[in-house]
């Protein structure tokens, strides 16, 4: 059995979507992160950043239990436990595993600020607005130059990586995106959304 820790974040719903997908075994236990929950003891032993989403497998490598934090490592560690969503030609691997750190490296923590500035900040700093917007702006450019001659982002099938770049461009509104301005990126989004693991993963947790 897998216990995920998390709450209702694009990182968190990354890890959801992914086990639903597999058909993994898994039971939720929510982090709440408006309460601080994040910082308690306990749960830093499993995530030392404090930060959601983080897995413990009873049946991690060699029989033996794991826990794991990152959802970057934790998509792959899903993917090589299953031997899916990550392809195994050496190639289309690593192409899916550059798609992934984008992700993990941009596109996440730009939409994060982007959500952050237009949403959250105590008071509105049109600079940073601004910049974040623009930066936003220029990820889907991006995402939608790839998908213009590409299915999936890497690798010739739907992995990881699509897995998870979705849930942050679902709040594409929080960034001030209209899909409609990206039509590729447009038409990648309405078919992972359309998948009935992805709808039953962003409802997680319930």
């Amino acid at each position: 059995m897998i216990t995920l820790y998390t709450w209702a974040t694009p990182n968190g719903h990354k890890i959801s979507i992914a086990l639903e997908e597999l058909g993994l075994a898994y039971e939720v236990r929510t982090v709440d992160i408006t309460r601080g929950e994040q910082f308690d003891p306990g749960f830093l032993t499993i995530s030392p950043n404090n930060k959601i989403p983080a897995i413990i497998d009873d049946d991690g490598p060699g029989g033996t239990p794991v826990a794991l934090f990152e959802s970057g490592a934790i998509l792959i560690y899903l993917a090589e436990k299953t031997g899916r969503l990550l392809p195994g030609d050496p190639r289309a691997r690593y192409e899916t595993l550059q798609w992934l750190m984008m992700q993990m490296g941009s596109i996440g923590p730009m939409l994060g600020q982007a959500h952050h500035f237009r949403r959250f900040a105590p008071e509105r700093i049109p600079y940073a607005t601004e910049r974040y917007t623009k930066e936003a702006e220029r990820l889907y450019g991006v995402l939608d130059k790839r998908l213009a001659d590409h299915e999936w982002l890497a690798g010739g099938q739907y992995s990881i990586a699509d897995i998870a770049t979705y849930p942050w461009l679902a709040r594409h509104e929080w960034q001030g995106i209209d899909l409609a301005a990206f039509p590729n990126v447009r038409r990648w989004f309405d078919t992972i959304a359309a998948r009935p693991a992805v709808q039953r993963g962003m409802e997680i947790p319930r």
